[in-house]
């Protein structure tokens, strides 16, 4: 609040406030704010289900995010003269419906047959609007401010779009521990445990899927507890996943309401 507030009264500041009066301005930094928002999210938690519950190795969790980075590779040069034909408008609402619809809660399985069926569906819908709408969000930033404030706009989108990833990750990470926390403690109370175990258990919950189970465990309980850990991430992985979605039709709806096409202005 202080930078914002000295930013507003000196002569040169290093963040011009008077660019945010242009609503498609405005509107386009809140599309990316909630965009990389869900963005951010997704490619956090994503990686640890398919690690954790998933039990795929590193490699393998990173490989099935590459549908994602190629698709927007291939297509950012078509859909950035989108704008010029169709307007901001429709690919960034549109994109933004395809985000929603990749961004769907996601089941969990430790087979391979089930990640192309589940997740790589979703991944791809996701890449396809994430390439709809990147390239089209930049030239709609860069023309709705004049021509010597370009370097600037971008810098301001660019530091919105990893301020959004850092919050998402930490704001969302706490949903992700609640979630997880009140979903194993329901399911704990089903299961015969002695008090060290469940203290034992309770210090790693942090870890959340990644949890070591104690030693004192018969190998039946264990592996009883160790599925009710892997549940309990999953039911918080979906809650998660479907806060995401909410980000990406928030997106879409400030898109339309905001964004309009505005020539360059002197």
């Amino acid at each position: 609040m202080l930078f914002l507030i000295i930013e507003a009264k000196i002569s040169h500041p290093m963040l011009p406030l008077a660019l945010f009066r242009s609503r498609t301005f405005s509107g386009a930094n809140l599309l990316t704010f909630l965009l990389y928002g869900a963005l951010g999210r997704t490619l956090f938690f994503l990686p640890l289900n398919l690690i954790q519950v998933q039990h795929y190795a590193p490699t393998a969790a990173g490989a099935a995010l590459l549908p994602l980075i190629l698709i927007i590779f291939l297509l950012s040069r078509w859909s950035g003269g989108l704008v010029e034909r169709c307007g901001a408008k429709i690919p960034l609402g549109g994109g933004s419906t395809d985000r929603r619809r990749g961004l769907r809660p996601l089941p969990a399985s430790r087979h391979w047959r089930h990640l192309l069926d589940h997740f790589f569906p979703a991944i791809v819908v996701l890449g396809l609007g994430m390439a709809v709408s990147v390239a089209p969000l930049t030239t709609t930033v860069m023309n709705s401010v004049p021509e010597n404030r370009v370097g600037v706009a971008s810098g301001i989108n660019n530091a919105i779009s990893r301020t959004a990833g850092l919050l998402a990750i930490a704001v969302f990470g706490i949903v992700m521990l609640q979630s997880f926390d009140r979903r194993l403690d329901q399911r704990l109370s089903e299961i015969e445990l002695t008090s060290s175990a469940r203290d034992a258990l309770a210090t790693q919950r942090n870890k959340l899927a990644g949890a070591e189970l104690p030693k004192e465990l018969h190998p039946d309980t264990r592996a009883i507890v160790k599925r009710a850990i892997e549940e309990s991430f999953v039911s918080g992985f979906r809650v998660v996943m479907g806060l995401g979605a909410l980000l990406a039709v928030g997106s879409a709806a400030s898109a339309v309401v905001l964004i309009h096409a505005e020539s360059r202005k002197a």
